[in-house]
């Protein structure tokens, strides 16, 4: 452990995964935390979502809602408990009940937290008990639930027993919406109330400029809307009829054509015509005839008669009174006859408080309802610094719960580094392959984990994973830092349980392959090797069966060929010629020449050996092969760091976070016996051995061995 003073007080150190970390331990290391150099901080930056820490905690910590929590942020939340506790030594405990005695009274800020926490006791029915947990203060709900006052601005029903307000609140609440206040209550702020009053103005304005031109707005009376809607209704319609009867007097041989059509009327003459009237409906609306006015009473297409008829009952009776048809003339003036009221629709407001109805509307904006709810509404404002009170307990009890937890994670990886601990960004436990991995954490950017995950050196398995509980889906990556990779490919499945101990079904969907043990480096070469030959093996079997099948088909193809074939003589087949052959026998026989002379020199230089020395050569070849693998093996396994995935995951690390050859073995776990377990070694599907060719194999090696002694011996003139 290293030791430092500065500002007055003495840190101390101690060398966690290669770095050295300050140790937060003590009440003055809290009260000096603002004094430590940034620079000796592990993380400078951590997201305050997909970590296992309350987020609700870290909303709070974040001041500026950036969705990060920064040094400063951290210093100032501190700062704020070392003020607010007579102990700040409190919160090493992490506990989930804050007893209100910590609170440090002989401050205002103190005495008025006390207060407030008293309140929230009484509230809650807990005035013989002195303490408090998060569940109780964050559920504001309840709290403010019988009080008719809270601070936040939103006046309920049950602010007023005035009948007259209660039902002006009732009728804001519906036709211009509402908002739940911190007692979970509906009700109306001075948004609300300023914005239906509005509405209340626009449309009495609008109707007044009805009200003051009705002649020209509203032609018709009463009946001009529902007219005016007729007339649109039918306005496309009627134009095309004129449109028709013009083209006919342009050109009368037209009107044959412009007129329904015989064919037409024949498709649907064997149909149920009361069931073909959409297709009736796109007939004309009178037959076509050139200067040809429109009929109001006879002579209609059926489809239209009934909107001809209100037609004529709403606006031609009153327009043009007696006329049994009009002319084109006539239809177009109807246009400048609506615009007004065409023009009033369009500049329609208020349309929130319509459905009151318009002497509803004047009663209310003839009251005082206004000014009386607005009252109400400051009144709750003024009670906004006693709430406000309240709500900082909550702040209080969730950092005297997790503060100290955020700072062992944030200032020195204190957990990750601790045996039976896990940091707030371990998410759970993955199984597969017969092992866990306990360094298992969420991805929330897959992108930036792509262009950095190969700067950690671990071997990682990406996965998806999806509860079947919930539905929910998420993907982790796991650290595999112990064990063989033999076995895991994209694709395979897994099991992954949460902090909460919530299992996901897992699937690999990617892998970074790195070392993940100098054992696991040592076989590498020669898995490598026998994946190498296997693999040409395998090409070599398909290419040859690919062949004999090809053979075969073509043989079977030709059958009828060669039996006409065989009745005619058969040419002789050309006599072997070895002279051809020769070159290629000597090229054989050099090579395996060659082969034999290089193996004989190997074992012969092998057997020259004295006996001892053989265990080294052997041992030297096997290093010659594998040491270079292990070499690298080691050099990346000593530099494995986590810090590029948590900097993927929005963190900012200030310090390597180096997982070392033993601490990776502390995180992926493999399969063990439990102690004391027996074991039946009877397999019944395993191959029945046969004792006597190991005995002759032992017994050759053992009588090899003897006959190499007794030449050595000879050979030295070592008699015995």
């Amino acid at each position: 452990m290293i030791t430092g003073t500065h500002n007055g007080h003495t840190w101390h150190f101690s060398t966690i995964g290669g770095v050295k970390r300050v140790n937060i331990d003590t009440a003055n290391d809290l009260v000096h935390l603002k004094d430590l150099d940034p620079k000796l901080w592990t993380a400078l930056s951590c997201p305050i979502n997909g970590l296992e820490i309350d987020p609700k905690t870290l909303a709070l910590i974040d001041t500026d809602n950036d969705g990060q929590i920064k040094v400063p942020e951290v210093i100032d939340a501190v700062n704020w408990m070392v003020s607010v506790l007579k102990d700040p030594g409190d919160l090493l405990l992490q506990n989930e009940h804050f007893p209100i005695s910590a609170i440090n009274d002989a401050t205002e800020e103190g005495r008025t937290l006390l207060e407030s926490a008293k309140v929230i006791l009484r509230t809650l029915g807990k005035t013989h008990e002195q303490t408090l947990t998060v569940e109780e203060t964050g559920d504001t709900k309840k709290i403010f639930a019988t009080t008719l006052f809270n601070g936040d601005g939103i006046i309920s029903e049950d602010a007023t027993t005035d009948a007259t307000l209660v039902q002006l609140m009732k009728e804001i609440m519906q036709h211009a919406g509402s908002v739940t206040d911190r007692g979970g209550k509906e009700g109306i702020s001075t948004d609300i109330l300023n914005a239906f009053f509005e509405q209340c103005q626009q449309y009495v304005a609008w109707q007044a400029k009805r009200e003051n031109a009705p002649d020209t707005i509203t032609p018709l009376g009463a009946h001009t809307d529902a007219a005016y809607n007729n007339y649109l209704a039918i306005k496309a319609k009627v134009d095309d009829l004129f449109i028709r009867c013009r083209l006919a007097a342009f050109d009368p041989a037209s009107a044959a054509v412009l007129n329904l059509q015989t064919e037409r009327v024949a498709q649907i003459t064997t149909r149920d015509l009361s069931a073909a009237m959409d297709e009736i409906a796109t007939y004309p609306l009178a037959r076509i005839e050139a200067g040809r006015s429109l009929p109001l009473t006879t002579g209609i297409n059926p489809a239209w008669e009934a909107q001809m008829h209100t037609f004529r009952q709403l606006t031609a009776s009153k327009l043009f009174p007696g006329k049994d048809s009009i002319t084109e003339q006539e239809w177009n003036g109807l246009a400048a006859v609506f615009a007004p009221y065409a023009v009033w629709l369009a500049e329609k407001g208020g349309n929130k408080a319509e459905p009151l109805g318009l002497d509803r509307v004047r009663e209310i904006l003839a009251g005082d309802g206004k000014e009386r709810l607005a009252a109400l509404i400051a009144e709750d404002n003024a009670t906004a610094q006693e709430a406000n009170n309240i709500i900082m307990v909550n702040k209080l009890v969730r950092y005297y719960r997790d503060l100290y937890k955020l700072i062992r994670n944030f200032v020195t990886f204190f957990d990750f580094y601790t045996p039976g601990s896990k940091a707030i960004f371990q998410a759970g436990t993955l199984y597969i392959d017969q092992r866990s991995c306990d360094l298992c954490i969420k991805v929330s950017d897959i992108a930036r984990h792509n262009a950095l995950a190969a700067f950690s050196g671990m071997y990682l398995l990406y996965c998806d994973c999806t509860s079947k509980a919930t539905n929910e889906k998420m993907t982790i990556v796991a650290a595999l830092t112990n064990g063989d990779v033999d076995n895991l490919v994209v694709g395979r499945n897994a099991l992954f349980f949460d902090r909460q101990g919530n299992d996901w079904d897992a699937t690999i969907m990617k892998i970074v392959e790195n070392p993940i043990s100098i054992r696991q480096a040592f076989f590498s070469p020669y898995r490598k090797a026998v994946n190498f030959i296997e693999t040409n093996v395998n090409k070599m079997a398909a290419s040859q069966d690919e062949k004999v099948v090809a053979n075969m088909n073509t043989n079977i193809e030709s059958l009828p060929a060669k039996a006409e074939e065989s009745k005619e003589k058969k040419a002789p087949a050309p006599p072997f010629d070895v002279g051809k052959f020769v070159g290629i026998f000597a090229a054989i026989g050099l090579a395996l020449g060659a082969i034999g002379t290089a193996l004989a020199s190997v074992v012969g230089g092998f057997m020259k050996l004295t006996w001892w020395k053989m265990p080294l050569a052997i041992a030297g070849l096997l290093l010659v092969i594998s040491g270079p693998a292990m070499v690298i093996a080691y050099l990346k396994l000593r530099k494995r760091n986590l810090a590029p995935i948590l900097d993927a995951n929005g963190w900012a690390i200030n310090a390597n976070v180096v997982i070392n050859i033993y601490f990776g073995k502390t995180l992926t776990q493999l399969a063990e016996l439990p102690d004391g377990s027996r074991v039946n070694i009877n397999d019944p599907f395993t191959k029945k051995k046969q004792p006597i060719w190991p005995a002759v194999f032992l017994f050759s090696v053992m009588a090899g061995v003897a006959l190499y002694l007794l030449i050595k011996h000879k050979i030295l003139n070592i008699h015995f």
